[in-house]
């Protein structure tokens, strides 16, 4: 034993040592080195496919949903027709129509073809549909030219048809959206914070809120597949807004962007949007309580007052009535 010590303490013998120490740390260093970036390359080239996966199940889901069937319909072959033979598009379609249809959730080439095919065909509707009326069914004791004149007035007005249908597409859309929106920010806020990335987030959120707003899970499910092939996320957030045409959901873009750019917390924007959101639907609420009692006006006078003086007076004319009578 003391000479196993001895041996072990000699300088030679722990140079040795020491020196295939620095050998076995050197050769370990240079392999957790390799090994490192082959992990690395490793979990690049998995978050790749990931995002990959992940796009050609979004595209695939707003291919299959039934929700978004109108995403991938083609024009009816008679209405195209006739909107390429009469150059419908160049003389009644504009930027502001194609805007307007996004908006009220019409999306592709066959939305456009049928508006301006609509807008070509109920004029004439109209104006046969009133004239008939006016001549064959009832006159109303009217001349010739004015009922003539009255069916030029409806097909002016079913010239403008398809535009009052587009608006109250628009109005009812954005007032699903408006209503929904505050939670759907929590949500996202939630899911942020979670650790999911942001276009997991919107797909989440998308499908969760499905059950409140419909119009909203489509907006969202399209933001996730244009977050995922887009090159640019703030095109993305543009296109959400302009499909949209809210305020708040602009607004929400906007900080999503900036937030990105110079690197502040999205989980604060998220939650400040929320509350802005939440405070807008609240004053809105407010307004439609604030403007009800002038609403009420009308019908009050109209059909409460006549009812009281008949119950008040009732019972007088009918006891003056009885004396007179008798």
């Amino acid at each position: 034993m003391y000479d196993f010590m001895a041996q072990f303490l000699e300088p030679q013998f722990l140079i040795m040592v020491l020196s295939a120490l620095a050998a076995f740390a050197t050769v370990a260093s240079i392999a957790m080195a390799t090994l490192t970036g082959d992990r690395l390359n490793t979990r690049m080239k998995y978050v790749s496919s990931e995002r990959e996966k992940m796009r050609a199940e979004r595209l695939a889901q707003l291919a299959e949903d039934n929700r978004y069937a109108k995403l991938r319909s083609q024009p009816k072959g008679f209405m195209k027709q006739i909107v390429e033979q009469l150059n419908l598009r160049k003389l009644l379609e504009t930027d502001s129509t194609r805007e307007r249809l996004k908006m009220a959730g019409f999306r592709g080439q066959a939305p456009v073809v049928a508006f301006l095919f609509f807008r070509l065909v109920l004029p004439f509707v109209t104006f046969g549909g009133t004239l008939a009326y006016l001549f064959l069914v009832q006159d109303y004791k009217l001349p010739p030219l004015p009922r003539v004149g009255i069916s030029f007035g409806a097909a002016y007005l079913g010239f403008y048809l398809p535009n009052l249908f587009v608006t109250n597409m628009i109005q009812r859309r954005q007032k699903s959206i408006k209503r929904a929106f505050p939670d759907a920010l929590d949500l996202l806020l939630i899911c942020v914070q979670a650790g999911m990335s942001i276009e997991a987030a919107f797909g989440k959120v998308a499908t969760e809120v499905g059950s409140q707003s419909m119009e909203l899970a489509e907006e969202l499910s399209l933001t996730t597949a244009e977050l995922s092939y887009l090159p640019d996320r703030r095109q993305a957030y543009d296109n959400l807004g302009k499909r949209t045409g809210l305020p708040g959901v602009k607004a929400v873009g906007t900080s999503l962007v900036q937030a990105e750019r110079y690197g502040t917390a999205i989980s604060t924007a998220l939650r400040t949007m929320a509350q802005e959101n939440r405070d807008m639907r609240m004053s809105d609420a407010e307004k439609k309580a604030a403007s009800l009692a002038p609403k009420l006006t009308v019908p009050m006078i109209v059909f409460f007052l006549p009812v009281l003086f008949i119950v008040i007076l009732g019972p007088a004319y009918i006891k003056v009535m009885a004396v007179r009578g008798g």
